[in-house]
């Protein structure tokens, strides 16, 4: 046999055996998931918009993962899904039945110094985000506070959870930081709807870093009646519906800080993110982040989606292990800057 012969032959053994290990694989997470239960923990409270895209994902994943096993979802909320992230990453099993939807800020606590964070943001096996996410920041429409000016030279109580763990407060305090706007960030809300009662009420007047999306999810009828004003939005672009809405980055004061705005903002891009313990089986993390995949497309999880009035665009787990990456490979001038701009957590 000539020599480009064997060569031809070695090479279809090889790929022979290389679609018989991925077969195998494939078989064996289909063989494991098989009448299995997977837990989805949720890391804010029931009727948050983030428990709105949790629950909608857990309704469809199943049927994209191999020997579709069922999907139970349980809320576990606490410092604005810092607890699910620390059982997930300590805790849950790393067998492959196991992930969680938490903040996309929660990621970032260990990069800013942040106390609490009891595990490393670069290990976790990332599913995806169902979204890329611009916050806003609003105001009632009796505060007398209009515009982002308006928020430069008078006080807007805004309405927060944990501090230095969800855009709600972090978001207002980079902007006072950075920019120089007067928000006072009052803390305590379990979770985004109860800073909304508050809001109705009158104790607070205004709402900071609150997705768009979460917005149209939970209260379409405050934007479509004008109960709200945006006066700003917080992510590196403009969403296409808002062009009018001035972007924060457009008042940084110098490049630095506009360096430092674009590092902070960078967690948008992951506007619902989730993640699966370290160390679990290769094949299952792949089905995982597939399934994942998968179900972004599904047209009964969009149909479902569009129903709910939830916003979806896929960033995979790929894209988002890697933008991870870039982050914490920030310029250390610019994390430092950053640090300055975000508010030490729990203070």
């Amino acid at each position: 046999m000539t020599i480009s012969g064997l060569i031809g032959r070695f090479a279809l053994v090889a790929s022979t055996l290389v679609a018989g290990v991925h077969a195998a694989q494939a078989q064996s997470a289909e063989a494991f998931y098989k009448g299995k239960q997977v837990n989805l923990t949720i890391g804010y409270p029931a009727g948050t918009a983030y428990d709105v895209y949790s629950r909608l994902l857990a309704r469809h994943i199943g049927e994209h993962i191999p020997g579709k096993p069922s999907i139970l979802a349980q809320n576990m909320p606490g410092a604005a899904s810092l607890k699910a992230a620390n059982y997930i990453y300590n805790v849950a099993p790393k067998d492959g039945t196991a992930f969680a939807g938490i903040g996309r800020a929660v990621p970032m606590v260990p990069l800013y110094g942040g106390e609490g964070a009891q595990f490393d943001p670069l290990k976790f096996v990332y599913l995806g985000s169902m979204n890329k996410d611009v916050s806003l920041t609003v105001s009632w429409h009796t505060s007398g506070v209009n515009n982002i000016q308006d928020a430069m030279s008078k006080e807007l109580i805004v309405g927060g959870s944990a501090m230095g763990l969800d855009d709600s407060t972090v978001m207002p305090y980079v902007a006072n930081k950075l920019i120089g706007t007067k928000f006072k960030i009052v803390t305590g809300y379990q979770g985004g709807n109860e800073s909304l009662i508050a809001m109705e009420r009158g104790e607070v007047n205004g709402r900071s870093g609150w997705s768009y999306a979460s917005m149209m999810a939970t209260r379409p009828d405050w934007w479509r009646d004008k109960k709200i004003i945006p006066i700003v939005q917080m992510g590196l672009e403009k969403h296409p519906d808002m062009p009018d809405v001035p972007l924060i980055m457009d008042y940084a004061k110098n490049d630095e800080d506009k360096k430092a705005l674009e590092l902070i903002l960078a967690s948008q891009y992951l506007g619902r993110p989730f993640l699966a313990p370290p160390g679990i089986p290769a094949d299952r993390a792949k089905a995982l982040q597939d399934a994942f995949a998968a179900t972004m497309s599904d047209k009964g999880f969009l149909a479902d989606a569009e129903k709910g009035g939830v916003e979806v665009a896929l960033v995979t787990g790929e894209e988002t292990a890697e933008l991870m990456k870039k982050l914490y490979g920030s310029p250390k001038t610019i994390i430092a800057r950053a640090t300055e701009a975000t508010p030490p957590i729990g203070k």
